[in-house]
């Protein structure tokens, strides 16, 4: 994803770290589709998000540079996470599509 504008306010910063999991999901869910997370359910969301937390703690203890994913990359995947956990308690995941034109 391209350098973007340093952002001027708070509420506009947030609109673009959510554009950008929004990006990273509909990347991600065109490779893997539903079936994976419609599987493991809330729980399992749950145990991804606790994965890549512990990854997260292991890279920011580490002094090493990361080889296969950054920690942005790891905090990407947990906002990822929590908004399919959201997205899976109110129904939407199970029964809704992504819009044909982002796909």
């Amino acid at each position: 994803m391209a350098k973007q504008k340093d952002p001027k306010y708070l509420d506009d910063a947030f609109e673009q770290v959510c554009a950008e999991l929004l990006a990273t999901f509909l990347k991600k869910h065109k490779d893997y589709g539903k079936g994976n997370i419609i599987s493991i359910k809330e729980l399992g969301i749950t145990f991804r998000v606790s994965e890549k937390a512990e990854r997260l703690k292991n890279l920011l203890m580490s002094s090493n540079t990361p080889e296969n994913e950054s920690i942005d990359d790891s905090w990407t995947d947990i906002g990822v996470y929590a908004v399919i956990g959201i997205l899976f308690r109110r129904g939407w995941f199970e029964k809704l599509e992504v819009h044909p034109d982002k796909k």
